[in-house]
């Protein structure tokens, strides 16, 4: 890396809504079992917002919850990253909405669309804006409301997704401190849309009774092709992070991967060989939440004591798009 600013995270807070769906629930919904759902992908429970709950809302609660533990100004933030893809609306950005809602009266902000990676793609560019010395406060959140595109009768997507959010504060480093993003690696290959995509509501597929009928608005998988991607991909970005900086798995303190299925984060971690009591599984609790999902197993890992200062953290995610990436940090707290 170049001779610049340092970012660090110092402080993360999650949330999820309290109305939750489980396998129990699903079983009298959909053709499926419990004992299935948790043999395929882990998943014992998820929750879901209520109708009327945005993705700005869920990421509004987030911060809440990082500012109690972790006070702050919302006046001192200088910009706001939100990873999603189930914004409020198409504009303006989820972002803004956060922004007037937490009454943050000098501050700007975007989003970030790539997927199950929305919150590592939204983290690494929060980090090169402290890097650059210009911004001393950056608020990075991932928030989706998956429930708001599930078709419930498809018994293939409905068990896996649920709705949360997760935000964290970036700051610079101070002069020698080691903590902070190391280092981050990212790849997209677009031909992976056709596996895990959502054909309705954009500029190709304007929403109309046809594809309404046609339930183009919901998320449309195929589920085997993007296991097999995921799986190895995941395994190749973590390695290729590790190469690079000189370590392998041993050397990591805590392997905090995106919760898409239980299957694809041990696969990883057996790879590297990491054992699993540096693995964070939280996904039987919350599901996919898609961009929530990383900075909740964050607050999982320090609510467990797997997560502490000092600590070599390695962070992964693959998403639609496909999208993926692995991210190096030095935990700061």
């Amino acid at each position: 890396m170049s001779d610049c600013v340092r970012a660090k995270i110092t402080g993360v807070g999650g949330y999820v809504p309290p109305r939750v769906l489980t396998n129990a629930d699903l079983e009298k919904m959909v053709d499926t079992t419990n004992d299935w759902i948790m043999e395929r992908v882990g998943i014992r429970e998820r929750h879901l917002a209520d109708k009327g709950v945005a993705a700005s809302d869920l990421a509004v609660q987030a911060v809440r919850c990082l500012q109690a533990k972790h006070p702050f100004d919302l006046q001192q933030v200088d910009l706001i990253v939100v990873g999603t893809v189930t914004p409020d609306m198409m504009y303006p950005s989820t972002a803004c909405l956060v922004q007037d809602k937490l009454g943050m009266k000098d501050t700007w902000g975007f989003d970030v669309s790539a997927g199950c990676s929305g919150f590592l793609y939204a983290l690494n560019v929060g980090t090169k804006f402290v890097e650059s010395g210009r911004y001393k406060k950056v608020l990075v959140i991932g928030s989706d409301v998956n429930s708001s595109m599930t078709d419930f009768t498809d018994r293939a997507v409905c068990i896996i997704f649920g709705d949360g959010a997760g935000a964290v504060m970036l700051e610079p480093s101070q002069n020698g401190e080691a903590a902070g993003i190391i280092d981050h690696v990212a790849q997209v290959e677009g031909m992976g849309g056709q596996f895990l995509y959502m054909p309705g509501g954009g500029s190709l597929n304007p929403a109309s009774h046809e594809t309404v009928d046609k339930k183009m608005h919901y998320i449309h998988q195929d589920g085997k092709n993007v296991f097999k991607y995921a799986v190895k991909k995941m395994a190749e970005m973590t390695e290729r992070i590790l190469e690079r900086n000189g370590l392998t798995g041993k050397d990591i303190s805590c392997f905090i991967a995106h919760q898409a299925n239980r299957r694809i984060i041990t696969a990883t971690a057996d790879r590297l060989g990491m054992p699993l009591d540096k693995v964070i599984i939280n996904i039987d609790r919350y599901g996919n939440t898609t961009a929530g999902t990383i900075p909740l197993a964050m607050q999982t890992a320090l609510d467990e004591g797997k997560l502490k200062k000092g600590d070599l953290v390695l962070v992964a995610a693959v998403g639609a798009g496909f999208t993926s990436g692995a991210t190096l940090i030095r935990w700061a707290y």
